[in-house]
């Protein structure tokens, strides 16, 4: 992986390094199993490809992006390197700021590393939940391959936990891969079919981040209380131990270790503020709103379209379905909690729920086709009110509505 350097607030190298010393590497298959279970993820993610633009009449040409079958650390270090592209312009104004105040930089590179071993944590702990995802935000490199043209990036799906989830819910497991891959594959259309959606989707969460006048160590503080909500629940001492040794091999320094030491021993289970309580103004207010809305559209049709598609080509996929509901609404207690506490909001659940509603109701209105004009440029796409009142969205994009 690329050096990222260490004069960020967070050590990104130091997050993978932790990440992948305590993530556990998922459910046991023998070598033959594992070379079967990729090769049918690859299969099925090319057939969900026709699935879901056959369904969803939305065309992304010739637009190629490839699709990564990856472990727990490669989905790591696929989100790290779009974490910091994305973060790229908030680090280099923090990381201005605090070297301009006294003893700033040691500061900067003390703190960094103890940041860096808790996003570490963090990442390890959602590594081991998601099934997949379409990554547009990193820049593609020989490590990690992308597409070629607006909103190409690539498609990840993570084997160990759909192996996981689907021997854990004890459905037919041909069914349960081909329908976690009709959930990616629409985001991956959504992206591709829509070639201003991921530079708008940037512009947005820019202009947020721009609007942000915080002083670094209160957002570091913030961050590290985020981030212990999930780190203080794992199991300390077998967390503490790697995140010690992680630290010591990455940094290098024994000092800067027992820094990282005690910030992994605090007790997570408070309830500090999130990020999202950094937000002040009624401009980055709107903002959120906005983000908030095009989440919960993109996750609402991906849930809508999967269970669409899935009858044609899924048998199983009303038991599928129920099951995962229920795991959705009762096993992921702490990655929710983890992701209020960092975002301030109830980011998933009330997406696919809220989202999903929005798409089947201005379905059942207008149709697919009328349906799709949500995708026509950023002035089409519901408001934060419209996802929770569909019929407003589908009175505005009547001709002639003012």
């Amino acid at each position: 992986m690329t050096s990222f350097g260490g004069t960020d607030l967070v050590d990104w190298n130091l997050a993978v390094a932790t990440a992948t010393r305590i993530t556990r590497p998922g459910p046991e298959v023998s070598r033959d199993e594992a070379r079967a279970i990729v090769a049918e993820l690859r299969r099925h993610a090319a057939a969900a490809e026709e699935h879901v633009r056959g369904y969803t009449g939305l065309d992304a040409g010739d637009v190629d992006t490839p699709v990564l079958v990856v472990d727990r650390p490669g989905w790591v270090r696929a989100n790290v390197a779009g974490f910091r592209e994305v973060l790229q312009p908030l680090m280099a104004r923090m990381r201005e700021r605090r070297s301009a105040m006294p003893g700033g930089s040691a500061l900067t590179m003390v703190g960094s590393k103890v940041t860096g071993v808790e996003v570490g944590m963090l990442l390890s702990f959602l590594s081991s939940r998601v099934l997949g995802q379409y990554e547009t935000f990193a820049p593609p490199t020989p490590q990690l391959p992308g597409g070629e043209g607006p909103g190409a990036g690539r498609l990840l799906l993570v084997a160990p936990n759909i192996v996981h989830v689907e021997r854990e819910l004890d459905v037919h497991p041909h069914d349960f891969r081909l329908w976690v891959c009709l959930h990616e594959e629409t985001h991956r259309t959504q992206f591709t079919a829509v070639p201003w959606l991921r530079d708008h989707l940037e512009s947005e969460i820019q202009a947020f981040l721009g609007e942000a006048d915080v002083d670094p160590a209160t957002l570091v503080e913030r961050v590290r209380q985020a981030f212990q909500s999930v780190t203080g629940q794992r199991g300390g001492d077998e967390g503490e131990k790697a995140a010690k040794e992680a630290t010591k091999e990455a940094a290098g320094d024994e000092g800067e270790a027992e820094a990282a030491k005690e910030s992994a021993r605090e007790p997570g289970g408070g309830g500090g503020p999130g990020i999202v309580d950094l937000v002040q103004t009624p401009r980055q207010r709107e903002i959120l709103d906005r983000l908030t809305a095009v989440m919960s559209l993109l996750e609402g049709h991906a849930d809508y379209v999967m269970d669409g598609v899935g009858p044609a080509v899924v048998p199983t996929v009303a038991e599928i379905r129920e099951k995962f509901t229920r795991r959705r609404q009762t096993g992921a207690g702490r990655l929710d909690r983890a992701l209020r506490r960092l975002l301030g909001m109830d980011a998933k659940l009330r997406q696919y729920r809220d989202g999903e509603r929005f798409v089947r109701t201005a379905v059942e209105s207008v149709g697919m086709s009328g349906f799709n004009r949500v995708w026509t440029s950023p002035n089409t796409l519901p408001t934060k009110e419209e996802i929770a009142h569909p019929e407003q969205w589908v009175a505005r994009m009547r001709p002639g509505a003012a």
